[in-house]
């Protein structure tokens, strides 16, 4: 148990039963259409092969945990373009139960997941994110990512086009 954040947590590999509690956290975002270019809330049958792409060793899903067991949040390593040229280059996804956002959640998962990247092999770090999520680009922007790409107006959310900015990091410069 780590105490960070002024939280007691655990930040460990998802198992198959956090599945459905990873499913609610990513759903909640949907509405908002801040996080995710998902327009309608995604089922558990149909996050089941994104699961299986997971591995301890390669691509982690990690599941944060309360003191009490309860997941507050959740950060993924997405291979990039599914390609071998690209594996030392991994996406970045962190979502976080809506009762534990703005509480530095997003700052420990971050630095984790740049701490393990040695261990992963992984040299590059990216981040997809909507430019108008201000939130999420400040996070990245704190631990030195910084902005590799702009899609101006490539995802349309109930009617409203929207950029996509494409932020990087390299490991260990």
């Amino acid at each position: 148990m780590t105490n960070d954040t002024n939280l007691t947590y655990t930040i460990a590999d998802a198992e198959w039963s956090d599945l459905p509690h990873i499913v609610a956290i990513y759903n909640s975002t949907v509405a908002g259409r801040m996080v995710t270019a998902d327009l309608e809330p995604v089922t558990l049958e149909s996050r089941r092969r994104w699961f299986e792409e997971h591995s301890p060793d390669f691509r982690p899903l990690w599941v944060m945990k309360s003191a009490q067991g309860d997941i507050m949040a959740w950060l993924s390593f997405q291979s990039f373009y599914g390609r071998p040229a690209y594996n030392a280059t991994a996406e970045l996804s962190i979502y976080i139960a809506e009762e534990h956002r703005a509480k530095g959640l997003g700052s420990v998962l971050v630095r984790k997941a740049i701490d393990e990247c040695p261990r992963l092999g992984v040299r590059t770090l990216l981040g997809f994110v909507f430019g108008h999520n201000e939130p999420s680009l400040a996070l990245l922007r704190k631990f030195g990512f910084q902005e590799w790409a702009n899609l101006p107006r490539v995802a349309e959310l109930d009617g409203v086009e929207r950029d996509l900015i494409i932020v990087g990091k390299r490991i260990g410069e």
